[in-house]
């Protein structure tokens, strides 16, 4: 018998070799090409062979796995059909794979709302939930990237961008110049917003806002979001985020803002949900949707009246003064 980790190794190696691309293997199945390499290093440690090389046009079979590449096309091609028979039968579950920090920070704490009015639907979230993860591609991906517009794509919001600290170190600061109170202080750089045409950095706030702080660059850096509010939570530093994500704590005073509202940035990038075809027509997803729908057009909303203007308005430069 295949043990699990294998057959999750074993899905990876499939779908990498017949598409040529961890990128596109990890698309399908709604993790990081960095985890698709991991569990295909994993394979190859446990047989002890080389399954793929890299090529001029991307990835290939090595001759140890060629011979048993067919079989496992037909084998994958087998389970996918089987999936899609039961699936059939999964009544009223949804499966998301959403980015981790909208799904901890903004997604997770309005759910209720949507559990209350439909207590028959079943999530799974990222492989955790009420119901167990299962094979094939999940219903609803939610990603933070460029905007997509087709009928299975929806625009969720824009964030908006803007230093964060917590009460100590704003009442450490709190005396200093605008200009200069960030000087010396430790600043905390998020990876998130790395490829946002926004130039959601640290470099770029304090050029636009006329701060002053050299070396703007330097400073501890975080992949995730909820490990840097950690960070910030610790009197570690001051970090750039997005005011969506943590409204709640800045309403609740566990977080501060060191700075006045109107010197937050728009993000080019969005954070897009996108359905399976089949899926979308389904009347549980369909009510997901439409609820999703509002709840990001409320976040959106909300966002422009806070910060006195919307995402279309972004090439606005930021104000600390």
């Amino acid at each position: 018998m295949v043990a699990p980790s294998h057959l999750k190794a074993l899905q990876a190696l499939e779908l990498a070799a017949r598409k040529g691309s961890l990128r596109e293997a990890a698309e399908a199945l709604a993790i990081t090409p960095a985890a698709v390499g991991q569990r295909i290093r994993a394979l190859e440690d446990y047989l002890g062979v080389t399954l793929l090389e890299r090529g001029r046009s991307g990835i290939r079979p090595t001759a140890s796995l060629a011979a048993a590449l067919p079989h496992l096309h037909h084998a994958f091609s087998g389970l996918e059909a089987a999936a899609r028979e039961l699936d059939l039968q999964r009544g009223h579950e949804i499966h998301i794979a959403a980015t981790s920090d909208l799904a901890e920070l903004w997604l997770a704490p309005r759910l209720a709302r949507f559990r209350e009015a439909n207590p028959a639907t079943l999530f799974c979230i990222n492989g955790e939930g009420d119901v167990p993860m299962r094979l094939g591609r999940v219903d609803c991906e939610i990603s933070y990237g460029a905007v997509r517009e087709d009928g299975l794509a929806d625009t969720l919001f824009h964030d908006y961008v803007l230093p964060v600290c917590s009460p100590s170190n704003l009442a450490r600061t709190a005396a200093l110049p605008a200009a200069g109170r960030l000087e010396g202080f430790p600043l905390l750089h998020l990876d998130f917003y790395r490829n946002d045409p926004a130039g959601l950095s640290w470099s770029r706030w304090i050029a636009a806002a006329g701060a002053a702080r050299s070396a703007p660059e330097r400073g501890m850096r975080f992949q995730r979001i909820t490990a840097a509010l950690g960070a910030v939570r610790a009197d570690a530093g001051i970090a750039l985020c997005g005011l969506a994500l943590i409204a709640d704590d800045v309403e609740e005073g566990r977080m501060k803002l060191p700075y006045p509202v109107a010197s937050g940035l728009w993000g080019e990038h969005a954070f897009v949900a996108r359905y399976r075809a089949d899926a979308a027509a389904r009347p549980h997803v369909a009510r997901f949707r439409a609820w999703l729908s509002e709840e990001s057009a409320e976040t959106a909303r909300w966002l422009g009246e806070t910060a006195g203007g919307t995402a279309a308005g972004r090439s606005r430069e930021p104000r600390i003064g």
